[in-house]
């Protein structure tokens, strides 16, 4: 996709969602003056036993169905999970058929968390926590789908003409119906439910690109097997905004982990001490994304605080920087920086391994980025360097510490041969991009990866995972 037409589609987008919103705004008004809110405070099970009142709980195994047939509207009301609550908010149902929109908090463990549009658009970080109230809006205009939390946009779904659904989900598709409410797991209470019909010509005024075509999506695919599609490793850099992010990831259906870099030497955005470090967490940690960091260049440890650098949701470093043969600090992804200063190959990729298993050994990372990377001229003999020997002393490290292994989308590494290996181990793996500008892909290689090597959700990281509090710092290079 031409990156400038995306930026201008996604500032035009977001502007009109909510950054500035006039003209949204106008519109949405215009829509709910066309017909009358209604409180939905009456359900009925299918032992026509009732549920009533302006707050209503939902308790695990049962199901409630409101009165009343609606196709395009507007849904608003306050919810409040308990500790593991979960449930549904059913909508276009007969009771079976229609789209669920979860609500269910927590920590990012890898289930599907509150404001997932369930099985197309699943979410893996809530914006809302167990015990507080919080409020969300739900919108059907034509063939589009908005989800809310706390007054953010979190899903942003246009159905296309021909939705890709398994057999399972053959019944998730827009048409009209009544709005039920469905209790799996602990409670769940509603309160404050307000519906507002709209015409049948309504539309999303944000509602800007083209729906996804989904018979070649391999996305959705996912989506449909409730396997989570998250991008670990994302940069706000190149022209990529967070509010550009937050549009792609609503458009392509991919969670987001957006990550700064922490320490020096690196491209785009930078951080340079604590202080800092909780600024930009404060900037992002209302967006819906997940929250990372990345520690870079190899002086990171010495410059951040363990304290500080917790507050992000999973950390990762990779060895794409290094301390060379000779002592110098090494950008190996730039050629002008890598020196073989009389070595052979062979012996500075035995350094390179060490200097890999030392970065793993003593900073402090939940996941290895860019995992098996090498200098430019030594590329194209990636499997004669990385030899059993070499890619077990790497894993060796990796499951000691347990620290999960990238399968990196923009370099196509490590090969499925290492990827085969590291799941024999038990390693856990994460998805990332590490893009250079908003013009990237949809995690094609990742997900090729996982159908290629049969890796299963037993397989990946969550932060819930993290051991990195738990590890020491050890300063050991000598500057």
């Amino acid at each position: 996709m031409n990156r400038h037409y995306f930026k201008g589609w996604a500032i035009t987008c977001l502007q009109r969602m909510g950054i500035v919103a006039i003209a949204c705004i106008g519109f949405l008004t215009a829509c709910t003056q066309s017909r009358t809110t209604q409180t939905l405070d009456r359900f009925t099970n299918a032992q026509q036993e009732t549920l009533e009142g302006n707050e209503l709980n939902v308790t695990a195994g049962t199901s409630w169905l409101a009165e009343g047939d609606y196709k395009n509207f507007i849904l608003k009301g306050e919810a409040l999970t308990q500790s593991d609550g979960d449930a549904r908010l059913r909508f276009h149902t007969d009771g079976k058929t229609g789209y669920d929109v979860i609500f269910h908090n927590g920590p990012i463990d890898g289930s599907r968390k509150t404001g997932s549009l369930a099985s197309v658009r699943n979410l893996y970080r809530s914006l809302a926590k167990d015990n507080t109230w919080f409020p969300f809006e739900i919108a059907v205009r034509g063939k589009n789908i908005t989800v809310s939390i706390q007054d953010t946009t979190v899903v942003c779904y246009t159905e296309p003409a021909q939705p890709y659904r398994t057999e399972e989900h053959t019944g998730q598709r827009l048409n009209h119906g009544t709005i039920a409410l469905c209790g799996m797991q602990g409670n769940v209470s509603f309160r404050n439910l307000q519906i507002t019909p709209l015409p049948d010509d309504a539309r999303n005024a944000c509602d800007t690109m083209p729906a996804i075509d989904e018979q070649q999506d391999a996305v959705i695919r996912f989506q449909q097997q409730d396997f989570p599609v998250i991008d670990y490793h994302v940069h706000l850099k190149g022209g990529l905004t967070k509010e550009m992010a937050q549009a792609m990831s609503m458009n392509y259906g991919i969670n987001y982990g957006v990550a700064p870099n922490a320490g020096e030497g690196g491209v785009g955005r930078m951080l340079a001490n604590d202080d800092e470090v909780y600024a930009y967490y404060d900037e992002v940690k209302d967006m819906p994304f997940l929250c990372g960091v990345q520690g870079e260049g190899r002086k990171w440890t010495a410059t951040f605080s363990q304290e500080a650098l917790g507050i992000f949701d999973y950390l990762f470093t990779d060895a794409m920087t290094i301390v060379d043969h000779k002592g110098r600090l090494s950008r190996i992804y730039r050629p002008e920086e890598v020196h073989y200063d009389g070595i052979s190959k062979e012996q500075y990729m035995d350094h390179l391994v060490d200097q890999t298993v030392k970065i793993l050994t003593n900073e402090p990372a939940d996941i290895f980025a860019n995992p098996t990377y090498l200098p430019e001229d030594m590329q194209a003999d990636y499997d004669t360097y990385w030899t059993d020997k070499r890619i077990n002393q790497v894993l060796d490290v990796l499951q000691k510490y347990q620290i999960a292994l990238e399968i990196n989308a923009r370099y196509r590494i490590p090969s499925l041969k290492i990827i085969r290996m590291a799941k024999e181990r038990g390693i856990k793996f994460t998805f990332g991009t590490n893009n250079v500008d908003a013009n990237f892909g949809k995690l094609e290689y990742s997900l090729e990866a996982v159908q290629a090597c049969g890796l299963t959700l037993d397989d990946l990281w969550f932060p819930t995972m993290s051991i990195r509090q738990t590890r020491p710092v050890v300063i050991y290079n000598k500057f």
